[in-house]
């Protein structure tokens, strides 16, 4: 397989990976191709690479920055912007765990909080939400305590714990 070949598979298989993580193709196509370029790349380039519009372009970048995984930078000399995103994979998936627990754990653990506040009427139904709200309350706590410390460990720690979990 050519390298040109094997950059396209790639590119295809984060964009289908971003999707099952329930974000945009495009948006991981586009991080796919800035994980790949070993140097930083226009919003022409990352068009011309992956055939799509400048509007769809523009509108995930700026997910991917608002992300924290892209970065925009300026060339002396250059009017385009220029965007690169980090190599190490760890800290990327820091980065990633720590948005997904900001956007998607944290609000459901606040309407959680709210519904600790409803108190049993004494009915069949009324007992099973109590019980059912605060069973989920204490695992969405959980899991949000542990992935606010995966998302602050540090690489060979990660590493090296999930190995030996694994063994």
């Amino acid at each position: 397989m050519k390298i040109a070949e094997g950059q396209q598979k790639f590119v295809q298989a984060w964009g289908t990976l971003g999707a099952q993580w329930g974000i945009n193709r495009t948006m991981a196509q586009i991080h796919a191709v800035l994980f790949l370029s070993p140097e930083s790349l226009t919003t022409d380039d990352i068009m011309e690479r992956l055939g799509i519009s400048r509007g769809n372009a523009n509108m995930n970048l700026r997910a991917l920055i608002d992300w924290g995984i892209v970065f925009k930078e300026f060339k002396p000399g250059e009017r385009k912007e220029f965007f690169y995103t980090t190599k190490n994979t760890h800290q990327l998936a820091r980065q990633v765990m720590k948005e997904r627990r900001r956007r998607e754990i944290e609000p459901v653990l606040s309407i959680l909080e709210e519904l600790s506040d409803v108190k049993d009427d004494g009915t069949k139904e009324g007992k099973e939400f109590v019980k059912v709200t605060k069973e989920m309350k204490a695992f969405v706590e959980e899991a949000n305590h542990l992935a606010a410390f995966l998302s602050k460990a540090e690489k060979n720690w990660i590493t090296g714990k999930l190995l030996k979990l694994l063994k």
